[in-house]
C-alpha cells in the first residue's frame, strides 16, 4: 500500500471558485518516502494580498508557472491509485477533485487525515493543528504555508503515526463507515450521541465558543448535511475547519425550535450566523404627550430602550397604519408626525384646530385615547401550548404585541390555572413576532388562549 502524502497552497475560498497556486506531493510505501514531487502553479485569478501575507506567493512569482491543466496528467499518475493523505484533508482532497472534474477526471481514491490520526494516536490535546502537533512531537517545519514544507512535515507525523500503530489504517480505511462527511477535529464518538429528535444546536469551536446555532426537526442530520452537500460551500469549509464540539437543546416541537433559535442568536451572537443575526429593520409607532398637553405619534425605527405601542416590519406598513388611525380618529397629521406645517381646511386630511391651539387638548386626546385603546384591544396577550419534549410534559409560549415575552416546559404536575407566573420572562426578539404571523395558522385554536390585556 502506497501513500500520496499532499498539500496544497490556493487563493482561498471555496474549491469551486478558487485557485491552486501550489503543490506537493510526496509519496510514501508505508516505510519510508520514495519520491517528491513539488511545483507553483498559475491559478488563473488573481491572488488575495491576505494570502500572499500568509504564504509569501504572489500574482508575480506564479504568472510565469504552468497551469493546472499543463500538469494534470503527471499528478493524477502520482495520486491514481495511491491512498491520498493530508492534514485535514477534506480540503486538499475538495480542491484537487474540483480541478481534476474541470478537466474531465474524476478523483476517486481512498483518503487519510491526519488530524483524525493523530487524534487516535495522541489522544487530550487541546489543538489537533499542524503547527501544534509539530511543537509537540518535536518536528521542524521548514517553510511554514508553503506546500513542500507543510507536506514534509505532514509525512515526519505520518511516518511515526503508522510506526506507532499500523493498525489505525486499517481501521481509518475501512469503507461504509458512514461518518466520512466529519469535521476532522470532531470525534466520531460525539456524532454517534447526537439526538435525531427536534431541537436547538450549536456548533463550538477548540475554545468552547459557539460559532454557530441552528434548529432542526433531526439535529444529527441536519449537523451532517453541514457536511456532506454541496449547499453553502463556502461556509461548510469554514466550519469544517473549526467545528470541535456540538450542544443541543430539545424543544419538542418545530415552531419551538424556532423561536429557541432566535433568541439563542440574539443572545449568542455566533460567528457564522450573519443572516439572522442582522438586525432587520423593524418600525414602531410611539406616543407621548407634548408640553402643551397634546398627545403625539411618531413613526421611528424601534431600539432596545424604547417600547413602541404597534410594530411593523416596513415603513410603508407603518404608515399605511397610522394614516387609516388619522382618519379614523380625527387625529391632527402634523401631531402624528405626518406633515410638518399646520393642517389646510382645503387638505384632504385636516385635524378640528389642535395643531393651531383651538381644539382644547382635552377634547383632542379623547380621541387619542380612542385609538390607543383600539391598538391594545388588537394586542391582547396570547398563550400558546405545544408538545413537550417528552410526554409527560407541555410547552408554553406567551406572546406580547406578537412577540415572545415568556416561555417555559411544565410538567403535568406543575400545571396550575395560573400558568403565566410560571413563565420564564426573555428578551423580546422581534423574528419572534414573524415566526409567529407564519405559524400562527397551522396552531389548533384549542391550543390558544387569549389573556386579559394588562
Amino acid at each position: 500500500m502506497e501513500f500520496a502524502i499532499v498539500d496544497i497552497e490556493t487563493t482561498g475560498g471555496a474549491p469551486k471558485n478558487g485557485g491552486i497556486t501550489e503543490i506537493a506531493v510526496l509519496i510514501h510505501d508505508g516505510k519510508s518516502i520514495i519520491r517528491e514531487y513539488q511545483t507553483l502553479l498559475n491559478p488563473e485569478q488573481a491572488i488575495p494580498t491576505y494570502i500572499t501575507g500568509l504564504t509569501g506567493i504572489d500574482n508575480f512569482m506564479v504568472r510565469h508557472q504552468p497551469t493546472f491543466s499543463a500538469i494534470e496528467g503527471e499528478l493524477w499518475e502520482l495520486l491514481n491509485d495511491r491512498v491520498f493523505v493530508a492534514h485535514n484533508v477534506s480540503f486538499d482532497y475538495g480542491f484537487l477533485r474540483e480541478a481534476f472534474l474541470k478537466v474531465g477526471k474524476e478523483l476517486k481514491t481512498p483518503k487519510l487525515c491526519t488530524v483524525r490520526l493523530s487524534r487516535k494516536v495522541y489522544p487530550g490535546m487541546g489543538s489537533y493543528s499542524l503547527g501544534r502537533l509539530c511543537e509537540s512531537q518535536k518536528i521542524q517545519i521548514e517553510s511554514r504555508h508553503r506546500a513542500m514544507g507543510d507536506a514534509k512535515a505532514t509525512a515526519i507525523l505520518f511516518d511515526r503515526m503508522i510506526k506507532s500503530d499500523y493498525q489505525i489504517i486499517n481501521q481509518s480505511l475501512k469503507k461504509n463507515t458512514g461518518e466520512g462527511f466529519l469535521p476532522p477535529n470532531f470525534p466520531h464518538s460525539k456524532f454517534k450521541e447526537v439526538p435525531t429528535a427536534c431541537g436547538v444546536y450549536y456548533m463550538l469551536n477548540e475554545h468552547g465558543k459557539v460559532i454557530y446555532v441552528g434548529k432542526a426537526v433531526n439535529i444529527r442530520e441536519r449537523f451532517k448535511s453541514h457536511f456532506s452537500g454541496q449547499l453553502l460551500p463556502n461556509l461548510k469549509q469554514k466550519l469544517k475547519a473549526e467545528v470541535f464540539d456540538l450542544k443541543w437543546e430539545l424543544t419538542g416541537s418545530e415552531f419551538m425550535a424556532l423561536l429557541f433559535e432566535a433568541l439563542e442568536i440574539k443572545r449568542l451572537w455566533p460567528k457564522y450566523n450573519s443572516a439572522l443575526k442582522l438586525p432587520k429593520r423593524m418600525f414602531g409607532l410611539f406616543h407621548y404627550e407634548d408640553n402643551s398637553g397634546y398627545g403625539r405619534f411618531q413613526l421611528a425605527k424601534i431600539t432596545k430602550y424604547f417600547r413602541p405601542i404597534e410594530s411593523f416590519f416596513s415603513l410603508e406598513e407603518a404608515n399605511t397604519f397610522l394614516k387609516n388611525g388619522i382618519t379614523t380618529y380625527n387625529l391632527c397629521p402634523k401631531l402624528c408626525g405626518i406633515r410638518k406645517v399646520n393642517c389646510d381646511p382645503e387638505e384632504e386630511m385636516c385635524c378640528d384646530g389642535a395643531c393651531d391651539f383651538t381644539e382644547e387638548p382635552k377634547e383632542y386626546n379623547k380621541r387619542v385615547a380612542e385609538f390607543m385603546e383600539k391598538i391594545r384591544e388588537s394586542q391582547k396577550e396570547i398563550l400558546i401550548k405545544l408538545e413537550g419534549r417528552n410526554p409527560d410534559e407541555a410547552a408554553y409560549c406567551m406572546f406580547e404585541s406578537g412577540m415572545l415575552s415568556r416561555f417555559a416546559y411544565l410538567g403535568i404536575e406543575q400545571i396550575t390555572d395560573d400558568i403565566p407566573s410560571q413563565l420564564e420572562l426573555v428578551a423580546q426578539v422581534p423574528e419572534t413576532y414573524y415566526i409567529l404571523r407564519q405559524y400562527i395558522h397551522q396552531i389548533s385554536p384549542e391550543q390558544i388562549m387569549v389573556l386579559e390585556t394588562h
